[in-house]
């Protein structure tokens, strides 16, 4: 029997890629992807993303259609465990991140890059509020050292204006969502998990202004600047205070009852 033969199908997956592709169309989004030559049409690569709404995956998994791969992430373990999420997420062979103990789900992507996948990672660990590159977690970065996998940095902008935190949500038509896809990072021989995170966030920052400087939309009316950084006239906090808010957000998530 042969090893294409063994392995899961990804039936449900396409369909899946099918039906949102249906739903964006539904919504009337403008999705532009830019890069997607720089995913590997072939062989395992590690996708890592910003991450400033609910829907991030589903842009990035969009655009990866573009050169006929399917991303497998690493998500977070309470999106798994709901019977019909959890089924969905693992018949699409996405990966589940427990926050406190990470080894079992870094050993899962480790095992999707040697057969050959790509990986999924949103490096920020949680949605950032102030809609910039929030300082990134290694794993994306050891994932590519440990297979000497490339590191694509991409970004998502506009997705924030669909679905995100602090009851930001809105299904008006027509809204414009920018992918941008950066040159694969190559470890270097030698580099550290930490050198290849930096050059990470920096290629990182680098599309996303790119994105925020070509974005075809502008606001409404001044109520409507909240989705804007701080730095571009909007309302959106600045980092220090941003952070200050994630602190306070997992801290009431991690009350006890």
């Amino acid at each position: 029997m042969s090893t294409d033969r063994r392995r899961p199908s990804d039936r449900t997956y396409r369909v899946v890629v099918r039906l949102i592709a249906g739903l964006f169309r539904l919504l009337g989004l403008r999705v532009t992807v830019h890069g997607e030559e720089h995913l590997p049409a072939t062989g395992p690569a590690v996708v890592a993303s910003n991450h400033t709404g609910f829907l991030d995956f589903t842009f990035i998994g969009y655009a990866a259609r573009e050169r006929g791969r399917l991303v497998r992430f690493m998500s977070k373990l309470s999106t798994f465990e709901s019977p019909f999420s959890g089924w969905l997420m693992r018949a699409m062979r996405h990966v589940p991140v427990d926050r406190w103990s990470g080894a079992m789900a870094y050993r899962q992507a480790r095992r999707l890059l040697d057969e050959g996948e790509i990986v999924g990672v949103f490096p920020e660990a949680t949605i950032s509020r102030s809609w910039l590159v929030k300082g990134l977690k290694p794993g994306a970065a050891g994932l590519a050292i440990s297979r000497s996998a490339p590191l694509v940095p991409a970004v998502v902008w506009g997705s924030h204006r669909v679905m995100t935190v602090d009851g930001h949500r809105s299904l008006r038509r027509g809204k414009a969502i920018t992918i941008l896809l950066g040159e694969p990072l190559r470890p270097a021989a030698g580099e550290t998990i930490a050198g290849l995170t930096e050059r990470l966030h920096i290629a990182m920052t680098t599309l996303l202004n790119q994105a925020i400087a070509g974005y075809p939309d502008m606001p409404r009316s001044a109520d409507d600047r909240w989705w804007l950084p701080y730095d571009r006239g909007g309302t959106a906090p600045p980092p220090d205070v941003a952070a200050a808010l994630d602190r306070a957000a997992l801290a009431r998530i991690n009350q006890p009852d």
